[in-house]
């Protein structure tokens, strides 16, 4: 029996190879991005996972806000973790990671190596965190000073070893050159990991004299004890606060208990994040490397479902459609006994061949397009990673699903003829009248027009993110990075490069707007006495005296930095912003507060602004431009250049060669600073270039779809075309008869899609605090866009059968 079935489903499928080429067409697309989609979900959720201990190690993250500034950030104090395990029986084990801001180079013979995976931890990260020794103890690798664990990858690097424990590699930092002793080898860190280092150095080198609650510069990881409700334990935190965070900061603000900060409208608090959930759930700054979206799993997965759906639909609808053509052999099978649970069987064993015919397609597909889709979504798939105990089973299932899910209402709907009526001729298969059948063309148009939309209305962003004044000039910006490397020559370079043709300007600074620099933040007051009133928390910016210059901003107040003004080296200028803040509409000449250094001595210092800088993004367009102000200091982190237009290639050849005539053996590192923003939203161009592609194939299976429809519909319909001809019928009139009925599915198609789709993308711009509007142009482009492609898709076909010869269809009547 079931060879009979096997037998009658290939008979089947080739006897009507046209609409089964475009069912199998249609699946295998649909599989193949449900394929895809589940390769990049699985690796998305499988971060830090292979960590043996990971359901029970958090992060702290702090949310810190004073006088309109604020923090929201995956740093805490240098002593939180340990006051947390000393205090609380829950916390295991903690450990931190400091990344230092300044040049990392190490040294390889001669010459010196950019790194920029290079941290401190505590010896008790490797407690924390599963990363397995090939060489050397990791427990106490790091216990003393001058000690270093490096990866085998970075082993291979330098020593074309992996067995180097004992040996010595030099690394520089800012301008010391300090020698660390390799103390164990550990594998390289798996890709799904939320931090990637190749250098972990000993916390014990980290000069860090802060001692300070309220300086965050420390990345604190915790491990609970098993069974810890994580939530519960995070009540905690605010007696942390009170205990030791409270008692530091009254030493410079008068504030009598944390409830007087809150009620103030400023914020201090502590969070904890899972491990397992900081790739995609995170939104805090200042991550150790690029995060996830949670959001986009859950629009790419339903995508996936919604491509895989209409590809099932076009095979529901030409199968049902196509009845008419199998009643009589579903008339003879019935009176020769046939029971309808056997050809409900026999229908779905031909759907379930269909699938995995598409399924093996699919795979030929993904193996085509994985590397395309790897770059587009910055991954390293590879089709081995679909043969693994997790999605094995899902692509051996998924084809019984489709084949289940597609053929089961042709199956229901053929198996349900009556013998003698469809041996009559009079089996009514009501094409025109199937509300089904409307309704799945209705969703496979409305799927496919919310697509577009989101494709508009993501890559309108883009465009607006791209196009608005950022409130300084990022473009011909060229960006020199650790210029520490230079030590005593940094002006000296600047100088030389200054004087090549093109050059415009230059500038040494330590942070730019809109890059991955670090801020760095301080607490003034308004007042010669601080308290919650008058405080105001801010970046605080060192800046030569071409930066405003160079990077094109405008003063709008007051003046610039000045070399004809001793005193400006204790001046500051401050953003528009800030000075909303503050409350002053004009403030120069004011003065703001800057408690000093050693906490006992509790003189406010005055600092007087001199000048208002215009506002300017100085980060993502996703949040609202914060309090900021700049000071004059000596800086070697970053030398940026404003060049003409022209040939930039010989331009920084040429200050390469000045690079290395004064620092031959440091490795020369530059870019650019429109690159550095477009960096910033790379994640939404990776959307936005998946969304067109999926919008694309959600089009094209969906008009493959129509197509069959329509060619069967002219084909049922031959006779009547005929005689419409021979009564006079323009070519014009039979492909309007045959279109009108499919366009105003896909009208009401839009009607449904429009509000969907508005509703989506609102909701997604919602993440941006300035973003464009949804203008009703994108409704209007999106829908004659599905017209326009339904129209020619039907088209087509129906003028292939209006320009037929009516005799042919007629000549047996």
């Amino acid at each position: 029996m079931i060879k009979n079935y096997f037998k009658i489903a290939f008979r089947t499928l080739w006897k009507n190879k046209g609409y089964s080429a475009i069912n199998i067409f249609g699946l295998a697309i649909g599989l193949a991005t449900c394929l895809l989609i589940t390769l990049y979900v699985t690796d998305e959720l499988s971060y830090d996972k292979f960590n043996e201990q990971a359901a029970n190690i958090y992060r702290i993250n702090s949310d810190i806000q004073v006088g309109g500034g604020k923090l929201h950030m995956t740093q805490t104090s240098d002593m939180m973790g340990a006051v947390l395990k000393k205090d609380y029986p829950q916390v295991k084990e903690y450990t931190r990671i400091f990344s230092s801001e300044g040049a990392k180079l190490v040294k390889k013979g001669d010459s010196f190596i950019n790194e920029d995976r290079i941290v401190y931890a505590d010896s008790s990260f490797f407690n924390v965190f599963t990363l397995p020794a090939l060489e050397g103890n990791t427990k106490n690798a790091l216990d003393e000073p001058n000690t270093v664990v490096i990866t085998a990858s970075t082993a291979q690097k330098y020593f074309d070893a992996t067995h180097v424990v004992g040996k010595t590699i030099e690394v520089k930092i800012n301008e010391a050159t300090i020698p660390f002793k390799i103390t164990a080898v550990i594998e390289d860190i798996p890709h799904n990991s939320h931090f990637h280092f190749d250098f972990i150095l000993s916390m014990k080198n980290v000069n860090y004299e802060w001692g300070q609650y309220t300086s965050h510069n420390f990345h604190t990881y915790l491990l609970l004890q098993p069974g810890t409700d994580y939530r519960a334990f995070e009540k905690n935190f605010n007696q942390y606060i009170v205990n030791y965070v409270l008692p530091y900061v009254q030493q410079f603000i008068q504030i009598s208990s944390i409830d007087e900060l809150r009620k103030s409208g400023n914020m201090l608090e502590y969070s904890l994040i899972p491990l397992t959930k900081i790739h995609l759930y995170s939104d805090y700054n200042y991550e150790l490397s690029a995060s996830g979206n949670i959001q986009y799993i859950y629009i790419f997965s339903a995508v996936a479902l919604f491509i895989l759906l209409i590809a099932c639909i076009n095979f529901m609808n030409l199968s049902t459609a196509r009845s008419a053509s199998r009643a009589k052999e579903i008339g003879i099978r019935k009176v020769l006994g046939t029971e309808r649970k056997t050809l409900v069987t026999q229908f779905l064993v031909e759907s379930i061949i269909t699938a995995y015919i598409s399924m093996l397609i699919a795979l030929l597909i993904t193996y085509l397009v994985l590397p395309l889709f790897n770059d587009v979504a910055a991954k390293t798939l590879s089709l081995a990673d679909l043969i693994n105990i997790t999605i094995l089973p899902f692509i051996i299932l998924l084809p019984v699903l489709v084949g289940l899910l597609a053929g089961s209402y042709p199956a229901l709907f053929l198996s349900a003829f009556k013998p003698i009526t469809v041996l009559k001729g009079n089996a009514q298969t009501g094409f025109k009248k199937s509300n089904l059948r409307n309704a799945l063309v209705v969703f496979q148009f409305g799927t496919s027009v919310m697509l577009i939309i989101a494709t508009i209305i993501v890559y309108s962003q883009l465009h607006y993110i791209q196009t608005t004044k950022l409130g300084f000039n990022k473009d011909q910006v060229l960006v020199i990075d650790r210029a520490y490397a230079l030590g005593n020559n940094v002006n000296a370079f600047k100088n030389e490069v200054l004087a090549l043709h093109g050059v415009n300007s230059a500038t040494v600074s330590s942070f730019l707007p809109v890059t991955s620099s670090s801020r760095n933040d301080n607490t003034y007051s308004k007042e010669a006495v601080m308290d919650m009133k008058n405080s105001i928390d801010m970046q605080t910016w060192a800046i030569d005296y071409d930066y405003i210059k160079t990077m094109g901003m405008e003063i709008v107040q007051g003046r610039n930095f000045s070399k004809n003004f001793g005193s400006d080296s204790n001046a500051i200028l401050i953003t528009e912003t800030t000075a909303r803040l503050l409350g002053y509409t004009n403030a120069v000449g004011k003065n703001i507060y800057l408690p000093a250094d050693d906490p006992k001595n509790k003189t406010m210092v005055p600092i007087p602004i001199i000048g208002v800088v215009k506002d300017f993004h100085f980060e993502s367009l996703r949040q609202n431009i914060g309090p900021l102000c700049m000071r004059l200091a000596n800086s070697s982190g970053l030398i940026s250049f404003k060049i003409s237009n022209g040939n930039a290639n010989d331009l920084i050849n040429q200050v390469e060669n000045k690079w290395k005539a004064l620092a031959p053996a440091m490795p020369f590192s530059y870019r650019f600073l429109n690159n550095s923003f477009d960096e910033m939203y790379r994640s939404e161009q990776r959307a936005g270039t998946i969304a067109i592609v999926f919008a694309v194939l959600a089009v094209f299976i969906a008009c493959l779809g129509l197509f069959g429809l329509v060619t069967f519909m002219a084909e049922q319909r031959t006779k009547e075309i005929g005689i419409r001809k021979v009564l006079g019928a323009s070519v014009t009139n039979v492909v309007a008869m045959l279109s009108k009925d499919f366009l105003l599915l896909v009208i009401i198609a839009c009607v449904f899609a429009f509000p969907l789709a508005g509703w989506a993308m609102y909701n997604w711009l919602q993440d941006y605090a300035y973003r464009i509007s949804i203008s009703w142009w994108v409704f209007l482009v999106a829908g004659t866009a599905a017209l326009l492609i339904a129209l020619i898709t039907v088209s087509v076909q129906a003028i292939k059968a209006a320009i037929a010869n009516p005799v042919k269809s007629l000549r047996t009547e």
